[in-house]
């Protein structure tokens, strides 16, 4: 399938997600790509989805490309986040009037590449500044690479870790000798024990805690990291097949329910209850993302820590991931000048990522990942082996950030941690799931 016929492929199914809302609410940048005409407000247009913490730091480093760069105008715009964003990204691309550089998440990126909607990087000039494979985490890097061509360059991974209250686990006795770290632990048993501890000899009212009640996205991560260790995906040949290893998945959700059977870990919480519990030292451990330590950070008295999933059920340990990537969306129009500026913004973002991994992601750069800088920076230099460890979405046109995948694969998930179903019942119900996925025709041919 030629490119011009991937991308209206790829339209005329709406992108693989839902557009919604309508020109009348888009800002100008997009609203032009979508009627025709040429965004030229700036010299370099740059869409991310960031708000809060995440926005604040990308505006601390597009502020130092403007200072660095005073003669190019920068004009970053913010959109809405998940499908909405793609879609627009998409429609825009295919409108021949994109931005010059976007976000991606690499979750995300096969579908973008699949579609002829991205700029091969060996074609950018990026690699002319020194930006080539050798200099990022192994694991981003081979995310970013579809079909043996790289689409994207990683700016960080942010995985699904463990955090831990310092002073429950100081009384349960599970910190080193040092008393910088918890001691280590390997194997359900290991975990296990420990998750009790700190509800025994801790005195916490819960050993561990997680977002569970409609957060079907947490329980896919807490389920992927798992299960990663035992299987391979769940879906193969880009979404097309099931491969779920059935004693794998078993033992996975068995493990998943001896946490909450006993009484360490809630059945059913939602994400505000978790934190309370967490933020008043009411639970030893948080299972969740990183990116939520700059708002734990602000809790008066609360002494954490954040270090990798130990390995579980499998031999070694898995951290479920994803990455902040920049691509250059595909433009015929672009000029070369353009191009040379979404080079050295890129660049630019990636040599300044010590201020993005505040917002606790891991810098896929090792340069910045090997720094003082980022190394001075506690607790995110605790997990970076949690970014040699990533394991992403499988490769599929209906995966990713905020798909619609990971809300109904996350509802058995959270179904079968609250008990209602058994764990050979969820994996009826995982096969069920998946097939309306696997049967559906793709927007787009995926290799």
């Amino acid at each position: 399938m030629s490119g011009a016929m991937a991308r209206r492929r790829f339209l005329a199914s709406g992108g693989g997600l839902a557009l919604t809302g309508g020109l009348a609410a888009c800002s100008a940048p997009l609203a032009s790509g979508l009627t025709g005409s040429q965004p030229d407000t700036a010299d370099l247009i740059f869409w991310n989805l960031f708000t809060g913490g995440d926005g604040a730091n990308m505006v601390l480093m597009e502020d130092a490309f403007r200072t660095a760069n005073p003669k190019t105008s920068l004009e970053a715009t913010i959109l809405g986040w998940g499908s909405p964003y793609y879609t627009k990204l998409a429609l825009a691309t295919a409108s021949g009037t994109p931005p010059d550089v976007a976000i991606s998440h690499l979750s995300r990126l096969p579908l973008l590449a699949a579609s002829d909607l991205l700029e091969p990087i060996a074609q950018t000039g990026i690699g002319e500044l020194g930006v080539t494979k050798d200099q990022f985490t192994p694991a981003a890097w081979q995310k970013a690479t579809v079909d043996g061509t790289v689409y994207a360059i990683p700016l960080d991974t942010h995985p699904f870790v463990l955090y831990y209250n310092v002073d429950l686990a100081r009384k349960a006795g599970l910190l080193n000798p040092a008393d910088d770290s918890l001691t280590p632990l390997k194997g359900k048993e290991d975990f296990l024990t420990a998750v009790k501890a700190m509800k025994e000899a801790g005195g916490a009212q819960y050993g561990a805690v997680m977002s569970i009640t409609a957060d079907p996205s947490t329980a896919w991560r807490y389920f992927c990291m798992i299960y990663s260790g035992l299987a391979g995906p769940i879906v193969t040949h880009s979404g097309t097949r099931i491969a779920i290893d059935s004693e794998a998945m078993q033992e996975t959700f068995a493990f998943m329910q001896s946490l909450t059977a006993g009484g360490l870990m809630p059945k059913n919480l939602n994400g505000s209850g978790a934190n309370a519990l967490f933020s008043t030292g009411k639970s030893g451990f948080l299972f969740d993302g990183e990116w939520q330590i700059p708002s734990y950070r602000l809790v008066k008295d609360l002494r954490f820590n954040v270090v990798p999933f130990p390995a579980l059920l499998g031999p070694k340990p898995v951290a479920y991931a994803d990455s902040h990537a920049l691509v250059i969306p595909r433009n015929t129009k672009r000029s070369a000048a353009r191009t040379r500026n979404a080079a050295r913004f890129i660049k630019t973002l990636l040599d300044d990522s010590s201020v993005w991994a505040q917002g606790g992601h891991v810098p896929a750069w090792l340069p910045t990942q090997r720094s003082r800088a980022f190394l001075d920076q506690s607790p995110q230099r605790n997990y970076v082996q949690a970014a040699f460890n990533a394991q992403y979405d499988p490769v599929a046109w209906y995966t990713g950030a905020g798909s619609d995948f990971q809300n109904t694969v996350g509802a058995t998930i959270i179904d079968t941690i609250s008990g209602r179903i058994t764990p050979q019942g969820a994996v009826s119900s995982m096969r069920s799931r998946l097939k309306r996925f696997t049967t559906a025709r793709p927007p787009v041919t995926m290799k």
